[in-house]
């Protein structure tokens, strides 16, 4: 269905009509700017919606064939479950299309002015929220009021386990803006995914392992067209909708799968929690110190500024994010 997507997207041309990028403190970010200038425009963005897309049909086309011809094989291959899959695959969705619409709004600026979706504050504001709601669920209908420590056990955190589950969300979330070379974003969520692949079927949450590697071939197909030079970008309505089912994938295969999901879920996702700290790090540093860190952030951009190709980079990070998924995946065989 790429051929179909992409055509859609160049034809009514869904990318930026102004190249450039806003920072944090609301000034032009100019050495992102110098670097990236020429590639935002004339490259569509929403290309994400082939992962959710792609991911949505192949769910829906097995759970139709399992209901009009119900044999051993094919409900076998039918991982849509109440207890594993619904909740990651109705947030995929819900994030997916939340970040579609910012998607659309980056389009819709013009040549003068340098479009900017939704705000951060409103996306921040959009994914807590979602993060809020799945938590309560997991409370209150799934009974889950903890996570699982090494040599502990179960950490009770009573009512806290909601806004636990919330600030989860949303640390998750902002490591996705790792997505700004081509190639980078796609390998590392793949990675990522794999790993949880591994680690559900260890737990025997064997609807989830297919979940999260029907995930994973969703993201090496658009990962296909995302290496350089990039068809399309996976923005927001990407980046939004993994990281958000990131978060209910770690917390299923936590105290539900009898694992330690969310233990591991810093060192698996490291090349996000590195995103992340990078940012924070630049931010601080600018307010308190009144000088940068790194010559820009995320910590990605920094090396394409020192002069790195793009391709070294996203490939450093390819190697440095299977070395931390396989580190994660081993923490919790061992363990």
């Amino acid at each position: 269905m790429t051929p179909i997507v992409a055509g859609f997207l160049y034809k009514h041309q869904m990318w930026k009509k102004k190249a450039g990028k806003i920072a944090y403190d609301g000034k032009e970010a100019t050495v992102f700017n110098g670097l990236h200038k020429e590639k935002e425009v004339g490259t569509p963005r929403m290309g994400g919606m082939i992962i959710w897309l792609s991911a949505f049909l192949t769910i829906l086309g097995i759970w139709i064939i399992s209901k009009i011809s119900p044999s051993e094989a094919i409900l076998k291959i039918d991982f849509l479950s109440r207890d594993q899959t619904w909740l990651p695959f109705f947030t995929l969705i819900i994030g997916s299309l939340v970040g579609l619409i910012d998607d659309f709004l980056e389009t819709k600026g013009s040549v003068e002015k340098i479009s900017m979706g939704l705000s951060l504050k409103k996306r921040l504001l959009v994914v807590g929220l979602i993060g809020a709601l799945i938590g309560f669920w997991f409370f209150f209908k799934l009974d889950v009021r903890g996570i699982n420590i090494p040599g502990w056990g179960i950490f009770e955190l009573g009512w806290l386990f909601i806004p636990f589950f919330a600030l989860v969300t949303l640390a998750i979330y902002s490591g996705g803006v790792i997505d700004g070379i081509d190639g980078l974003a796609g390998g590392i969520f793949a990675i990522i995914f794999s790993a949880y692949t591994a680690i559900a079927f260890t737990l025997n949450q064997i609807n989830l392992a297919a979940f999260c590697a029907m995930l994973t071939g969703a993201i090496l197909a658009f990962l296909w067209f995302n290496i350089p030079p990039a068809r399309f970008y996976m923005s927001e309505t990407g980046t939004m909708g993994l990281t958000l089912t990131l978060a209910v994938v770690a917390f299923i295969t936590d105290t539900l799968g009898g694992g330690y999901g969310i233990i591991v879920l810093p060192i698996i996702a490291f090349p996000l929690v590195a995103t992340t700290l990078s940012n924070i790090i630049q931010i601080t540093s600018k307010k308190f110190r009144g000088k940068k860190v790194f010559l820009v952030a995320p910590i990605h951009h920094h090396f394409e500024a020192l002069g790195w190709p793009a391709y070294k980079v996203v490939m450093r990070f390819w190697v440095i994010g299977v070395i931390f998924a396989l580190i994660g995946v081993i923490l919790t065989l061992i363990w």
